[in-house]
């Protein structure tokens, strides 16, 4: 893309909060689970989007706003999907229990596996291009190797359903939000794993009986966010023993059940979540202010990404299916 070639060479400036709709994509026809920009900044134009609609599409999200590609490989909705590092293939995930490699240029599956589970969590480890985990509708985390099409670890957590999963800097350990609340405690919510031996680290991080839908590592220090269905964002320490900062508190955005993700800025300054009422929040990351509120979407926005390389470009997604992308 033209408009991104001048960003690429010099440093990321602040990320400012985007004022007006670009472009609006309306070719789903069900709730935008996720979108994630192309992790290659040379090939960042590229959108991806999971759908209900049992699709994944890649789109030219800043020169045209034009959907490139259509990937109907899930026979079920997809929940999870996620760019290899490399740019030329998705891993994705669905409730028909399938996992999928699929080529971003021809569409074939590289790798495909069958399993005993419907996938609602996927994450590329940091460091080893090959190497991913699932999660899902059982009590198991399991991470794979593409190169073999096996599973090469199991993490038994003793839940029903993992929500999500974050690798932790280098990719030594990494966290797992489970919906185990039950009244009497919360343990487990969170829980911290040591990727090499699986075993666990930690299962009493957050205390608060709220299941965390989605988690966030903040780019420049060592700190994650995790979304609480009580329509709050807690901060933690990301290092042992992950201590939840109880001074700052992100709150004012509605999450009601829905899966709404939230993620920081490149340069770390804002952090910014959906909300069930169709609003996207963006949080001063220092004071846990809310800068501004956008009235996105008139259905639950349930995903907002920033950009990786232009500074206030910003796409939006809802359970209506629309994608939108903001500057």
């Amino acid at each position: 893309s033209e408009l991104i070639k001048p960003y690429l060479g010099s440093k990321y400036k602040v990320t400012e909060v985007p004022k007006s709709l670009i472009f609006y994509m309306s070719k789903h026809s069900g709730p935008v689970n996720e979108i994630q920009w192309c992790p290659v900044w040379e090939q960042s134009h590229m959108l991806l989007s999971a759908s209900m609609d049992k699709t994944l599409k890649v789109w030219d999200a800043v020169d045209t706003g034009c959907c490139l590609k259509t990937y109907s490989c899930h026979s079920c909705a997809v929940r999870a999907a996620q760019w290899s590092s490399c740019g030329r293939r998705i891993l994705s995930g669905g409730f028909d229990s399938m996992l999928h490699l699929t080529d971003v240029e021809t569409g074939k599956q590289i790798f495909s596996s069958k399993t005993e589970f419907r996938i609602s969590a996927l994450k590329f480890h940091p460091t080893e291009s090959n190497v991913f985990i699932s999660g899902g509708f059982s009590p198991e985390v399991k991470a794979w190797d593409l190169r073999t099409s096996k599973v090469l670890r199991v993490y038994k957590a003793a839940v029903q359903q993992t929500l999500d999963i974050l690798f932790l800097p280098e990719g030594r350990e990494f966290l797992t939000s489970t919906d185990a609340v039950s009244r009497d405690s919360a343990d487990r919510t969170i829980v911290a794993w040591d990727f090499q031996s699986a075993a666990k680290i930690s299962n009493q991080i957050f205390h608060e009986r709220y299941t965390c839908p989605s988690l966030a590592l903040h780019p420049k220090e060592s700190v994650f966010v995790a979304q609480t269905n009580g329509n709050y964002m807690a901060l933690f320490s990301a290092q042992r023993p992950y201590r939840i900062n109880k001074k700052k508190r992100y709150e004012g955005h509605k999450v009601e059940g829905f899966a709404v993700g939230c993620e920081f800025s490149p340069d770390g300054t804002l952090l910014v979540t959906g909300s069930s009422d169709g609003k996207v929040f963006f949080y001063n990351y220092r004071t846990s202010r809310i800068i501004r509120t956008l009235s996105a979407h008139k259905e639950a926005c349930v995903s907002a990404a920033f950009h990786p390389v232009l500074p206030s470009l910003l796409a939006t997604c809802d359970w209506a299916g629309e994608i939108k992308i903001w500057q």
